[in-house]
């Protein structure tokens, strides 16, 4: 799980790429706490093979990326 909360763009995107270059996983979760970072992740997410749900938990999101 990558927690991301706290951080604004472009950050959050550049944990989940070195994550998924590094290990590949076949589901990853990353908590975001802004609206932007849910666009960019998912939007990077898709383009990397990745299906994306977005779940609201209070102030932030949790995204589920699964291949």
């Amino acid at each position: 799980m990558i927690d991301a909360r706290g951080y604004s763009c472009p950050t959050p995107v550049v944990m989940v790429q070195k994550e998924v270059k590094q290990s590949s996983p076949a589901e990853l979760e990353v908590l975001v706490d802004n609206q932007c970072s849910v666009e960019n992740v998912t939007r990077y997410a898709g383009g990397s093979g990745y299906q994306v749900s977005v779940t609201p938990e209070g102030r932030d999101f949790r995204l589920l990326l699964k291949k």
